[in-house]
């Protein structure tokens, strides 16, 4: 029998890019609100099945289906201001209920999509590792699975994500973009790794109840500014100045990333995807949209 994989997330960037492989080998739930723009995954509407939160009410989603696996993927990054009850409601209220409906339905897995940010960087990252140790108390009777993710990008994301930002500045040959000194190291992944991680993870993880966690990333970092000037070159822009200096740091600035891939790798995954090639495929793709 097919799994039946309840996801979160699904029309953002990683979910929409997790269902297109999911639904070859699993039975796909997508939650939704009526509220969101669907675009990504028009193209498998007819293999997945969608529930709207606005309409349908979570427990009778789990009274009715048989659900396996949950995968959280659904986050607020607080972007905007006075914003903090949404940020909540999305990093740890919806996650929880979830994991107390799976946890009264026997569901066997529990996979949480979380952040390398250590806790005191923002709101975002606080309610992330809020919602990790409440993973934690969940583990004795359910697989509960924690996957931090390092500074994931690709064609089709977000255009208040950083890297979409930088990409699109620079192919709109705006006269200048303004950055900081550009000497924070980042570790870039590309989305395509990201998600062979995930199936990763479902295909080899234990089935055994506990708490399991990885860490996702290349383990090379690049600095901002060697990365926008890439992104410069590869898109032959000679028209935009990158202005580094032209912003402060921001307050609790992460200067250095460190990401320990050992537990992800023990299962064989390994990236593939140079920050080169990632950022190839990511101008053409927005350049020719």
């Amino acid at each position: 029998m097919l799994k039946t994989v309840l996801i979160t997330g699904g029309t953002g960037f990683l979910g929409s890019n997790l269902i297109g492989q999911l639904i070859r080998n699993c039975r796909v739930i997508n939650l939704v609100r009526s509220s969101s723009d669907c675009f990504r995954i028009d193209g498998y509407s007819e293999n997945i099945t969608l529930y709207n939160l606005d309409e349908v009410n979570l427990a009778d989603i789990f009274a009715r289906e048989d659900i396996d696996t949950i995968i959280h993927c659904a986050t607020n990054y607080g972007r905007r201001e006075n914003d903090t009850f949404s940020l909540l409601e999305a990093n740890l209220m919806l996650p929880l209920k979830l994991l107390q409906l799976g946890h009264t339905h026997g569901v066997t897995t529990f996979i949480n999509t979380d952040t390398i940010l250590d806790k005191r960087v923002s709101y975002y990252a606080l309610s992330k590792s809020q919602f990790k140790d409440w993973l934690r108390t969940y583990s004795t009777d359910m697989v509960c699975i924690n996957i931090a993710l390092e500074h994931f990008y690709g064609p089709n994301d977000d255009e208040s994500k950083f890297v979409t930002y930088i990409v699109k500045s620079i192919l709109n040959e705006v006269d200048q973009i303004d950055l900081t000194p550009g000497d924070q190291q980042r570790d870039f992944i590309y989305i395509s790794d990201v998600v062979k991680a995930f199936l990763k993870v479902l295909e080899c993880g234990s089935t055994k109840a506990g708490f399991y966690s990885y860490e996702v990333g290349t383990n090379i970092n690049t600095s901002i500014r060697v990365f926008a000037e890439m992104v410069k070159r590869l898109a032959r822009n000679s028209k935009t100045k990158l202005n580094f200096g032209g912003l402060p740091y921001r307050d609790n600035e992460v200067m250095n990333s460190f990401v320990n891939t050992s537990a992800i790798r023990q299962l064989g995954w390994a990236p593939e995807v140079t920050l080169e090639d990632g950022l190839a495929e990511t101008i053409r793709f927005e350049g020719e949209k």
